[in-house]
């Protein structure tokens, strides 16, 4: 009887938390669809300053790349060469007839009530009667992914440069309290994201090209960002072959970024320890420190166990490392 109602109280968990991820997933889906998508693959010597400077004329739009490309949930921006980055930009829309602005919400923003940023995107459009024929122009919904430290003020400096234009987000999110949770997702609508005339004209040499590498990769990092979250509630609830299975499966996915992949090696050995399987825990600890050599693991929230085979981990490498040369010398 006791079993029973531990798994009639799983099942309710994970169906709760299932019927959210299809509900947030949904959402986002409606919200960055028919955008144009450009990507673009990092080259030795490039930052994210410069590539914002590249495509927008403006550095400091990195923090927008950030964000759109997931480069910080998981503890850091950073870029390496071969990386593939979608840019995001704003969007047109030539009005047809009978359309109107909730209309055209509806459409490109899953929400008629959102109409507000289009109408404050074309003041030269007055009124709510659109000319059939225009071009107007639609602001893009950066997804912004909340920390423990975020509140929409802070949002608000970050991509406007304007704490006071929190409202802005806050009315096309539809919230009702200020307060934001860690990992909570929010739309974050961008009027003047604007590629720079040489990035337009690279962007149209090849379009189905770079829609088809972007739509990927904004599908993988959609992934990532439902699939870690249930990779560590596996941890917590000690189901070590679960985790596993699932680490492995996004591991296969040649898109992860240096974080992503990092974070998930981590928490492979952690399952790989549980499992009393040093050996393995090492093995992916070996190859968290190619990613990141200067790795080393926070002992509040990280066992003893686990930080000792790292330091294995670091001995071995630095011994594979050292042996090589005298191998490639030995060879020739």
């Amino acid at each position: 009887m006791k079993m029973r109602q531990i798994l009639a109280e799983l099942m309710s968990k994970w169906t709760l938390w299932l019927f959210v991820v299809l509900i947030v997933n949904f959402n986002l889906n409606l919200a960055l669809a028919d955008f144009p998508l450009v990507v673009h693959v990092v080259k030795n010597g490039e930052t994210l300053a410069s590539i914002a400077e590249q495509y927008y004329g403006d550095a400091k739009k990195e923090a927008i790349l950030v964000a759109e490309n997931g480069l910080e949930v998981h503890g850091g921006a950073r870029i390496v060469a071969g990386l593939r980055l979608v840019i995001p930009s704003v969007g047109y829309h030539r009005v047809a007839a009978g359309e109107s602005w909730a209309s055209i919400a509806e459409k490109y923003y899953g929400n008629p009530s959102r109409a507000f940023v289009l109408q404050e995107a074309n003041p030269s459009i007055v009124g709510s009667n659109l000319p059939e024929g225009a071009e107007i122009l639609l602001p893009y919904p950066l997804r912004h992914v909340a920390d423990q430290r975020d509140t929409l003020e802070r949002i608000a400096k970050r991509y406007y440069e304007d704490a006071g234009a929190f409202s802005i987000i806050r009315r096309f999110n539809g919230l009702r309290n200020p307060r934001l949770f860690r990992g909570q997702v929010v739309l974050v609508p961008l009027f003047n994201l604007i590629l720079t005339e040489g990035a337009r004209l690279r962007a149209s040499q090849n379009p189905e090209q770079a829609c088809e590498h972007a739509a990927s990769i904004r599908s993988l990092q959609e992934r990532v960002h439902l699939e870690i979250p249930v990779i560590q509630e596996y941890l917590r609830e000690g189901h070590y072959v679960e985790a596993i299975a699932a680490g492995n499966r996004l591991l296969g996915n040649e898109g992860l970024d240096v974080e992503q992949r990092t974070s998930i090696l981590i928490m492979l050995a952690t399952a790989y320890i549980a499992l009393e399987n040093r050996e393995l825990a090492v093995q992916a600890l070996i190859e968290a420190l190619r990613l990141k050599k200067n790795l080393s693991l926070d002992p509040r929230r990280v066992s003893p166990a686990v930080r000792s085979a790292l330091e294995e981990a670091r001995r071995r490498l630095a011994s594979q490392q050292s042996d090589a040369p005298q191998s490639q010398a030995a060879s020739n």
